[in-house]
Formats: C-alpha cells, sequence, structure tokens
C-alpha cells in the first residue's frame, strides 16, 4: 500500500511525486505510457513569469520559479536563466506591455527600440521596443520529469517512489466498493487493483478523463499546439526566449479557432524552437502544412537571419485547457482522497514544482504555502 498513488508520470506528476517523497510519503507513479509521453514530452520546456496578469497563476509562477532554480542545483537536467524578452510591434502594443510589467510587479526593464538590439543583434529593425524579464527561464521537460522522478527515487532516507509504466487506470476503489460513494482507497488497472491513502490526477490533458471515473467533471479539454525545430546552427542567434505581445494574448483567449504568435528561442544543442500556435480541434494530431508556413513566416520577420535556416522536423502537442485559464490543484470536495494537479495549459513545464510543493504540504496535512481556493477543483461543482 502506498500513501500516495500519482496517475501521470509527466513533468506535474514527478512533481508532486518527488515532494511527497521528500515529505517522506511512500508514493507509487503509474502511466498508461513512458514517463514524458504526453503534454510533457511536446512542450519547449517555459518557465516564465513574464505572461501571467497580477493574481494566483503569477503567485504560483513566483514560488515556480524559485523551486525551480532549487531543483537545477541538483543537476542532471538543462535549466537556463537566459530571461525572456516580450517585443512590441507599435508603440500602441510597447505602451500596454509597460503597463502590464508595471502590474505584475516582478523584476522587469524597459526597452526603447534603439536598445533591443543589444540584447538580440539578430532581431527585426522595425519593432517598437520591449520589455526584458530575467526571472524567465527555461528546462528541458523530458529531462526534468526524468530527473524528478529519480531524485524523488532516492526521497533523501525518508519516503519511497515507485515508478510503474505501461499501465493503464481503469476507475477507482472506494470505501463503500468500486463503483460506490465514498473516500478513494485506490485506482484499479489493467494489471490489477493498487491500494492508496490518496490518489492525485495528474493526467495532463487527459485529467478530464481519470476524473470522470470517479464520477466528477474536470471541463480540461485539449488544445493543439506546433512547433517547428531548425537545424543545429553552428554559432547561437539568439539569446533569450523572445515573442511578440501577441503572445500574450493568445494564452488568455477563450478561442476555439487557430491562433499564432511569434515565439523564437534557442537551445543548447544549437537548435532554434519556433511557435507558438493555439487551437481546438480535440485529439487531432494531424500536421497542419498551413499552421507551419504560418509559424515560419512569423518567425523570420521577427528574426530576417532565420531565412535561410532549414527546419528538420515539426512536432504538436496538446495544451490541458481549462476555461477560466487556471490549474486545477487540490482535494476534489466531491470526492474524498482524490486530489486534482492539472489543467495548467501551456503553463504545466513552469508551475509543476509549485504545484507539486503545495500538493505535498496538503497531503502531510500542512497549511500551504499560497491559498489554493482559486484552483480548487469545487469551483467547477
Amino acid at each position: 500500500m502506498s500513501d500516495v498513488i500519482v496517475i501521470g508520470a509527466g513533468v506535474v506528476g514527478a512533481a508532486c511525486a518527488y515532494y511527497a517523497a521528500a515529505a517522506g510519503m511512500d508514493v507509487t507513479v503509474l502511466d498508461r505510457g513512458p514517463v514524458a509521453g504526453g503534454t510533457t514530452g511536446a512542450g519547449e520546456g517555459n518557465v516564465l513569469v513574464s505572461d501571467k496578469e497580477p493574481g494566483p497563476e503569477l503567485d504560483l509562477a513566483l514560488l515556480s520559479n524559485r523551486l525551480w532554480r532549487e531543483l537545477a542545483g541538483h543537476g542532471g537536467f538543462e535549466f537556463e536563466a537566459k530571461g525572456g524578452l516580450v517585443v512590441a510591434e507599435t508603440e500602441e502594443i510597447q505602451r500596454q506591455l509597460v503597463a502590464l510589467a508595471g502590474k505584475q510587479g516582478v523584476e522587469h526593464t524597459v526597452v526603447p527600440a534603439d536598445r533591443l538590439r543589444g540584447y538580440e543583434p539578430h532581431l527585426a529593425d522595425d519593432l517598437a521596443g520591449g520589455v526584458y524579464y530575467p526571472q524567465d527561464a527555461q528546462v528541458q521537460p523530458m529531462l526534468a520529469a526524468a530527473q524528478l522522478l529519480r531524485h524523488g527515487a532516492e526521497s533523501f532516507g525518508r519516503g519511497t517512489l515507485r515508478l510503474r509504466t505501461g499501465v493503464t487506470v481503469t476507475g477507482f476503489l472506494r470505501e463503500d466498493g468500486p463503483s460506490e460513494g465514498g473516500r478513494v482507497t485506490g485506482v484499479r488497472t489493467d494489471h490489477g487493483d493498487i491500494i492508496g491513502g490518496a490518489v492525485v490526477n495528474a493526467a495532463g490533458t487527459w485529467g478530464g478523463e481519470i476524473a470522470a471515473m470517479a464520477g466528477v467533471e474536470l471541463p480540461v479539454l485539449p488544445r493543439r499546439g506546433f512547433i517547428l525545430v531548425t537545424e543545429p546552427l553552428a554559432e547561437p542567434l539568439i539569446r533569450h526566449k523572445v515573442y511578440t505581445a501577441a503572445y500574450v494574448t493568445n494564452v488568455a483567449s477563450d478561442s476555439a479557432d487557430l491562433e499564432t504568435s511569434a515565439v523564437v528561442e534557442g537551445t543548447p544543442a544549437g537548435s532554434v524552437l519556433i511557435g507558438a500556435s493555439r487551437e481546438r480541434v480535440g485529439f487531432d494530431r494531424t500536421t497542419s502544412i498551413p499552421v507551419l508556413r504560418r509559424l515560419a513566416a512569423q518567425a523570420t520577420a521577427l528574426f530576417p537571419v532565420l531565412r535561410d535556416k532549414r527546419v528538420i522536423r515539426s512536432y504538436c502537442g496538446f495544451r490541458p485547457y481549462c476555461p477560466d485559464h487556471l490549474p486545477v490543484i487540490g482535494e476534489d470536495p466531491r470526492v474524498p482522497g482524490l486530489l486534482h494537479a492539472c489543467g495548467h495549459e501551456g503553463a504545466g513545464i513552469g508551475l509543476a514544482p509549485a504545484t507539486g510543493y503545495l500538493l505535498a504540504q496538503l497531503l502531510g496535512g500542512e497549511g500551504t504555502d499560497l491559498d489554493l481556493t482559486p484552483f480548487s477543483p469545487g469551483r467547477f461543482a
């Protein structure tokens, strides 16, 4: 019997397991696929504060930013404290960016148009300015998830962490029987029943399906996005994470239609990652050539130097979208013993450590460092 069963071996599930094990709990992590085989493996690795409106998600992002930097001290995965540069195409957009940065209250530098090249020498010359956020960073998400699970398994001589991949959860065990009401006491899987004191739903985009097995609704929907990857470049051309102001607008949008914005950054391997697109088309993985063309056009408009570079591949993933753009974190008041850690949309990698840290506090019966009320699963009841 485990103290905690975590459903999902993506970066959020890995963070939940890591912090629970570090707190002395016995943890079992289940995933029907490999580690980071879902949304995590299709992410860029954003660790951002720059794209958050003032409020609970920004508070969560700031806590997570600190925790990522602590975790990076353990080593084993790529963490780049590169900073983020948000750029404006017009003077009016620049005024809006500066106003948002002032409301956020986080460390930033307003960058006039004539100083943009000091940050990014290869930027287009028709931009109106930008705002630089030194706290923005990037991790390699698959390595990060794997290392969190590995370090959690070491658990500093306290709890334990067991990882079981290739195991599909098919239902929940309850005090009054497999399909009755009462406290959750474990899960049913295609490899047999597993008993646990609590169950954490960290299934990402599939978190709504897991919740439905327990008889509750979580409106988590897939929001598809594509990323282009260039050939490895001989020398780094892009120093920071760079994106246009439209990215902030798209993150906050409720539209199901296609939305794209230029997001460009380099990697330690030399390739450049180009995004970002958003659209709600269910779990359709069909490659959309028009979307890829639009992303390429936006990237080369921002960095003309990329026009003669080759794209070697593209990939897509599904962000776990919630209608109010806040993740679902905490115990479900409708199902005692079931906790949720999903619905982070495109911010899951950045927000993973704080999510895991706060859930471990909750599981341990402690007060949490942040108020989890805005993220409560009960808000959908």
